[in-house]
């Protein structure tokens, strides 16, 4: 396989999971160029063009670039696709060699209650295969979160089922961010499939990439004070209600690092199942998963360890592995806003986990 690639992301977000694949094909002497971005978040495809220079960004459902007919044997049960054809939106991307994407996820969070894991949305994986096949794609990573493999609707086993009928070997399972030495706890489920041979297998790249393990200090040590005589929203956390100051307050005159159930609200006082809730980040230890919440106290672990605060969103973006060049523009004619970050930051694929699964598909 040639070591440039051209690169086809979808639901690409702001680019995390791109950001891996980029390093990736630069640990093996190549040059990444992206090809094409696709997502339903305008702004965020705005954050993948400036910081990647990807060559067209498609504000759109992946479900509009590709018909995905798919039959089931009458005898074997086994699926296929029946031509798998780019409509016309998704057309003018021959030549991709790598085909990236973490489809919508929340149905399958175990921070998600409502939907868990009967979500329609998961039927939107298995147009990573059939866009695969339709450009006859050489290699494909899928992220997702763990919980992915108990889909209600199998989304999983059908994705993989249709990837091997049609030729790709594949690798998948969950890589945790701190197996590589990184200073978080995340894991993510990832599903790497190649058509002209095997993918290297998940245990062999992480024990290449293992690292000595560090801790929160390490990435957060230099931007203790930061922010300058007039910081940016990315160098400022948002203002605390007066009852969540107190709680704060209360961990640091203590020294604790779990907040006691009578200083919690009244609605978790008779028992709850989330302990790290309102809970402060340890210095010497691997931050916990940082999530769409970390800008309030009261969503996860997310006070800073050695300041009465949350974490400010340049904190939170070091910690998902965003390099510090990597620019969060804001909308077309609008102000940045602490919703947006949060989101494109929290929901982001650790980068230096898609490096690691990028290698298996491309090494």
């Amino acid at each position: 396989m040639d070591s440039d690639q051209r690169i086809l992301d979808l639901f690409s977000s702001v680019g995390g999971l791109a950001l891996g694949a980029k390093v990736a094909t630069q640990l093996l002497g190549g040059r990444a160029t992206f090809e094409g971005a696709v997502d339903t978040d305008r702004d965020a495809l705005r954050v993948h063009e400036h910081n990647l220079l990807t060559r067209r960004v498609i504000h759109e459902s992946v479900l509009e670039l590709v018909d995905l007919p798919i039959s089931e044997d009458a005898k074997t049960g086994l699926l296929r696709f029946k031509n798998p054809t780019m409509l016309p939106l998704g057309q003018g991307f021959d030549g991709v060699s790598l085909l990236i994407g973490g489809p919508p996820c929340q149905g399958h969070s175990t921070l998600n209650n409502k939907t868990r894991s009967d979500d329609p949305k998961n039927r939107l994986m298995l147009t990573m295969p059939g866009i695969a096949v339709a450009l006859g794609i050489n290699a494909v990573v899928i992220e997702n979160v763990p919980n992915v493999v108990n889909d209600a609707n199998r989304v999983v086993q059908k994705t993989h089922e249709l990837f091997v009928n049609h030729g790709y070997h594949v690798e998948q399972g969950v890589i945790a961010a701190n197996q590589l030495g990184w200073p978080q706890t995340r894991k993510r489920f990832f599903m790497v499939a190649r058509l002209d041979k095997a993918p290297i297998r998940f245990d062999a790249v992480v024990h290449g990439l293992r690292m000595p393990p560090k801790n929160v200090g390490w990435v957060l040590e230099d931007l203790l004070d930061f922010g300058g005589h007039e910081p940016s929203i990315m160098d400022t956390s948002p203002k605390m209600s007066l009852d969540n100051v107190r709680r704060v307050d209360y961990l640091f005159d203590q020294d604790l690092y779990d907040l006691p159930d009578d200083q919690r609200p009244k609605c978790h006082q008779n028992g709850h199942t989330y302990p790290a809730v309102y809970g402060r980040m340890h210095w010497d230890e691997p931050a916990p998963t940082i999530t769409g919440g970390f800008l309030s106290p009261g969503r996860g672990r997310f006070v800073h360890p050695r300041r009465r605060r949350v974490l400010t969103p340049h904190e939170a973006a070091r910690i998902q592995g965003f390099p510090d060049w990597f620019d969060f523009v804001s909308p077309m004619g609008e102000a940045l806003n602490r919703s947006m970050l949060a989101k494109w930051i929290g929901d982001a694929v650790p980068s230096m986990l898609a490096t690691a699964a990028v290698l298996s598909a491309i090494g």
